[in-house]
């Protein structure tokens, strides 16, 4: 595990100095040609660094070991530094709002270059490699934190391109009013992402069931010596799912064939459902009528 959270760490560093170089390129050029939206992608390009360090942040206390007042560790302030992404995304979109809604009144004409859009199609394209490399690793690795975060990254690819088409659009003579009108456009994107990312972190944290219980509960009977399941609940994440529940078995198994039985009926749940999984099984007798 702890392997797996120094991976982690090299991801969001090198990832951390990608974003900020893009953001400086977009907000450079956002405020020379006086665009509205190329600068709010830019900032949103900033919060991608900010949350890579928010991210690192959560990653140190989560790779903090077992120790006697946290007997399960501490995997879930990756799961709240999620959170703490998703509040920000949320008051980013709101401050992009809010200078959309004062573009409206005061529209200015953004300065198209050649440079502008060069410059956006190279952010788009790291912005994709970005992205799918996150995911990746994010999946490789078990990791919720790199997952939020590439589902944050994955925005500003729709963003850039939206940003695009407004500096092609006025280029081709469209009124300014569509440069306010795409930064709406970039703050809803920002805010479902924050949304997306709330509900991916927050359900962890819930302990919302992650698998169907019906499907545990074909795997389960299954077993010849399984007489009935219920109570069946998991917990987690898909990359770390907790699954627990109550079956039935003859009265005259011994506790050793019991014990066996447990850890067939854990393997086959690892390989049907093929994630990272841990099982506690209840046995009870079964009762003669």
């Amino acid at each position: 595990m702890k392997k797996n959270y120094r991976k982690v760490k090299q991801v969001l560093w090198t990832i951390l100095f990608i974003n900020l170089l893009v953001a400086a390129l977009k907000i450079i050029v956002g405020v020379m040609i006086k665009s509205a939206s190329m600068t709010a992608d830019g900032f949103h390009s900033i919060t991608d660094g900010s949350s890579n360090i928010v991210g690192l942040i959560g990653i140190h206390f989560a790779s903090q070991p077992v120790d006697e007042d946290h007997p399960y560790g501490h995997s879930k302030f990756e799961m709240l530094a999620g959170l703490v992404i998703a509040g920000m995304l949320f008051v980013l979109g709101g401050k992009i709002v809010i200078d959309a809604v004062s573009r409206f009144i005061n529209p200015i004409t953004p300065e198209v270059t050649l440079e502008s859009i060069l410059i956006l199609l190279l952010t788009l394209c790291v912005n994709v490699f970005v992205s799918r490399y996150e995911h990746n690793k994010g999946e490789a690795l078990n990791s919720q934190i790199l997952i939020s975060d590439s589902l944050h990254t994955k925005s500003d690819i729709y963003i850039s391109l939206g940003v695009l088409l407004t500096l092609v659009g006025v280029k081709m003579g469209l009124p300014p009013i569509i440069d306010p009108l795409v930064s709406l456009v970039v703050a809803g994107f920002i805010l479902f992402a924050a949304y997306q990312i709330l509900c991916d972190n927050g359900d962890i944290l819930l302990d919302r069931a992650v698998v169907d219980p019906e499907e545990i509960g074909r795997i389960v009977m299954s077993f010849e010596k399984v007489k009935d399941v219920h109570n069946i609940r998991s917990r987690g994440s898909k990359h770390d799912m907790h699954i627990d529940m109550h079956i039935v078995t003859e009265h005259d198994l011994s506790v050793e064939e019991c014990h066996e039985l447990m850890h067939e009926i854990e393997d086959k749940i690892r390989n049907v459902l093929k994630q990272k999984v841990q099982v506690l099984v209840h046995v009870e007798p079964l009762k003669n009528e």
